[in-house]
C-alpha cells in the first residue's frame, strides 16, 4: 500500500499536516489544564507537599541511624526520630493518594472536552476534506488524543515536577555537606536526563511518529473494509481483504518493533548511568567514612538518597518516554484545532428565513482546488419559487457542482448566490442546508432506529409528526410489518433496509424537514420498475409547493419538469420543457435518443 494513503494533493494541506513541535502539543494540551485552575493549582499544591515530605525521608532515616548509633543511648530521641520518618512516609502516601483522585475528575473531564472538541471541528471541515481522509484514522486520531492527553498529564503534573524538584534537592542537600559528592551527582543527574531528552527527541520520536501512522492506518483500512462489506462477499473477496489487510498490519509489526527496540536501547543507556552514580557516589561517601569524615549517619543518608534518587531517574526516563509518546498522540488533534475549517461562517450572520425557495446564481465562478479548468465561470441562472427544474447533462457537466454550490459546499471564486433575496455566504451554514431537503441516490442512514433516521431532519418531532411523514412517504407500511415497528435498528448505513426502503425513509425526512427546496439526486436510477414507481409517488407529493432541482437521467422522472436544463462543460445550452427541446433536436434530443441524460 502506498505510503499517502490518506493524502491530499493540496500543497497548503500536506504543509498543515507536518507534525507539530512538541512545544505547539503541550502548548495545547496546558490549555486544558489552565482552563480549570481551581483543580489544576490544587493538583500542583498537593504535589509540592508530597514531594517535599519524600525528599526529606533520606534526613530523617540518617538521623533516626545517628541516634541508635550514638554511644550514649537516647530512647526517647530515637522513638522522636522514628516516628518523624514513618511520619513522613504516611503524609507522602496520603497527600499523593489525594492528588491522584483530585486529577480523575481533572482528567476525565478534560479528556471529555478534547474528544468532544475534536469531534466537532473535524464535523466542521469541508466536503473536500473528508473525501481526502480516511473515516478510520480520523477515529483512530481523536481517540488516540484522549490518551495521550491523560499520559502527558500524568508525566507532567504527577510526576515530572515531582521528580526534577527530588532529584535536585537531593543534589544540593549531598552538595551542601560533602561538595564534591555534590558535584558528582548533579554531573550524574544532568547527564542522565540530557541523554533521556536527546534520546526520545532524535531517536525515539522518529520511529514513534511512523508507528503512530501505521497505527492510524490500520483503523483506516480496517473501516474501509468493514464498510464496504457488501462488495467485499459480492466479489468472494474475503480472503484478499485479509491479506491486504495483513499487508498493513506487517508495516505496523516491523514499525512497533523498531520502536520497542530503540526504547530498550534507550533503556540500557539509563541503566549505566544508574550503576555510574551509584558507584561514584558511595565509592566518594566511603572513602569519607574510612577518613573518619562522615558518620553511620551520613554513608545512610547517602545509600538512602540514592536509593531515592535511582527510583526517581528511572522514572525520570519512563516518564518521558510516556510523555513523548502521549505528545505524538495528542498532536493530530493538536493540528486539527489549529487548523480552521475551510468553510467559515460569516463574523455576523445575516437574518434567513427562506419562505419561496427563489434561486439566483449571478456571475458565479468556480474551480475545483487543484483542477485547471473552472467548471463555471460567469454563471448566471434564476429559478422561480416552486419550479420543477430538471439538470441533465452527461458526466462532468457541472450538474451536481450546481447542488453542492446551492448547499455552499464550497465557497465560490465569483459572483454570488442567493436565496429569496440572500446570500448564502451571509447566512449560517446550518440555516442554509436546514432549507435545502436533500433525498439522494444512495441515501445516508445511521445505525438508529427508523424515528430517528426519519426524525433526523427535525429532532424535536413527535411520534404522531414521524407516522405522518412516513405515511406521506409511503413508508409506513412496510415499517409497520418491521418486528419492532418504526423501534427497528437499520444497521450501518441502512443495510438493513432494501434500496426502496432506505429511500422511503429518506423522502420521509424530507416530508419532515418541510424545506423550500428539494433536490432530488438520482433518487430512482438505482431502482426497479415497481419501486420506482411507488417513489415517484412519493416524490410527487413531495414536490408539491416546493421549488426542486431534479438531478436524473431516466425520462420518466425527467418530462414532468416545469424546465429541463442542458448542462454542457459548465454551461446552460439548453433550457425548456420536454417537448420543446425534443422539437429543436439538440443535445437534449441527442441524449433523449440514446437514451443517456
Amino acid at each position: 500500500m502506498a505510503e499517502n494513503w490518506d493524502e491530499t494533493d493540496d500543497p497548503e494541506e500536506r504543509r498543515r499536516r507536518q507534525p507539530l513541535s512538541n512545544g505547539e502539543v503541550l502548548g495545547f494540551i496546558a490549555a486544558y489544564w489552565t482552563s480549570l485552575p481551581l483543580h489544576f493549582a490544587a493538583i500542583i499544591a498537593l504535589m509540592f507537599v508530597a514531594t517535599l515530605a519524600d525528599l526529606t525521608i533520606p534526613t530523617a532515616a540518617g538521623r533516626l541511624v545517628d541516634v541508635v548509633s550514638h554511644p550514649v543511648r537516647t530512647p526517647s530521641e530515637a522513638w522522636t526520630a522514628w516516628a518523624t520518618l514513618s511520619a513522613l512516609y504516611v503524609v507522602f502516601l496520603l497527600v499523593r493518594t489525594v492528588a491522584f483522585r483530585t486529577s480523575n475528575s481533572f482528567y476525565a473531564r478534560s479528556m471529555e472536552r478534547i474528544v468532544r472538541s475534536a469531534f466537532a471541528r473535524v464535523q466542521d471541515y469541508s466536503a473536500d476534506w473528508h473525501a481526502n481522509t480516511f473515516a478510520g484514522a480520523t477515529v483512530r486520531r481523536v481517540s488516540r488524543a484522549m490518551w495521550g492527553f491523560d499520559a502527558v498529564s500524568d508525566a507532567t503534573l504527577l510526576m515530572l515536577g515531582p521528580t526534577v524538584m527530588v532529584l535536585v534537592g537531593l543534589a544540593v542537600s549531598i552538595g551542601l555537606r560533602w561538595p564534591l559528592a555534590g558535584l558528582f551527582t548533579g554531573v550524574m543527574v544532568a547527564a542522565y536526563m540530557g541523554v533521556n531528552i536527546w534520546m526520545t527527541q532524535k531517536y525515539i520520536r522518529p520511529a514513534n511518529l511512523r508507528s503512530n501512522r501505521l497505527d492510524s492506518e490500520i483503523g483506516a483500512v480496517l473501516a474501509d473494509a468493514i464498510s464496504g462489506n457488501a462488495a467485499v462477499k459480492s466479489f468472494g473477496a474475503e480472503a484478499r481483504e485479509v491479506d491486504r489487510f495483513g499487508l498493513t498490519t506487517t508495516r505496523w509489526r516491523e514499525a512497533m518493533t523498531a520502536t520497542w527496540n530503540r526504547f530498550n536501547i534507550m533503556g540500557l543507556a539509563q541503566n549505566l548511568l544508574l550503576i555510574g552514580l551509584q558507584a561514584g557516589l558511595t565509592a566518594l561517601m566511603v572513602g569519607r567514612w574510612a577518613q573518619g569524615l562522615a558518620s553511620p549517619g551520613d554513608v545512610a543518608f547517602a545509600v538512602t538518597a540514592f536509593m531515592l534518587m535511582s527510583g526517581y531517574l528511572r522514572n525520570f526516563g519512563e516518564i518521558f518516554r510516556a510523555m513523548q509518546r502521549g505528545l505524538d498522540d495528542t498532536m493530530d488533534v493538536a493540528a486539527y484545532m489549529r487548523q480552521p475549517p475551510q468553510i467559515l461562517d460569516p463574523e455576523i450572520p445575516a437574518p434567513f428565513a427562506p419562505q419561496l425557495g427563489l434561486i439566483r446564481f449571478e456571475g458565479v465562478g468556480f474551480r475545483y482546488q487543484g483542477q485547471s479548468a473552472a467548471v463555471y465561470d460567469a454563471f448566471d441562472l434564476t429559478i422561480q419559487p416552486g419550479e420543477r427544474v430538471a439538470l441533465v447533462g452527461p458526466t462532468g457537466a457541472g450538474k451536481s457542482t450546481f447542488v453542492k454550490l446551492l448547499q455552499r459546499l464550497y465557497d465560490l471564486d465569483a459572483g454570488r448566490i442567493t436565496v429569496d433575496g440572500v446570500d448564502i455566504a451571509t447566512v449560517r451554514q446550518s440555516e442554509l442546508r436546514r432549507a435545502i431537503a436533500v433525498v439522494p441516490q444512495d441515501p445516508a442512514l445511521f445505525h438508529r432506529t427508523i424515528a430517528e433516521n426519519i426524525a433526523y431532519a427535525r429532532p424535536d418531532a413527535s411520534p404522531d409528526d414521524i407516522t405522518l411523514a412516513a405515511r406521506r412517504a409511503l413508508a409506513h407500511d412496510f415499517i409497520a410489518r418491521l418486528p419492532r415497528g418504526y423501534d427497528t435498528l437499520v444497521g450501518e448505513r441502512g443495510v438493513k433496509l432494501s434500496g426502496g426502503e432506505r429511500q422511503r425513509v429518506a423522502i420521509a425526512r424530507a416530508f419532515l424537514a418541510d424545506a423550500p427546496i428539494l433536490v432530488l439526486d438520482e433518487a430512482t436510477s438505482s431502482l426497479d420498475v415497481e419501486t420506482e414507481q411507488v417513489i415517484q409517488a412519493a416524490t410527487e407529493a413531495l414536490m408539491r409547493g416546493r421549488t426542486t432541482l431534479l438531478i436524473a437521467h431516466r425520462l420518466s422522472t425527467i418530462r414532468s419538469a416545469d424546465r429541463i436544463l442542458v448542462f454542457q462543460n459548465g454551461r446552460i445550452v439548453e433550457d425548456g420543457r420536454h417537448g420543446e427541446l425534443i422539437a429543436r433536436g439538440g443535445v437534449y434530443a441527442r441524449l433523449s435518443a440514446v437514451g443517456t441524460m
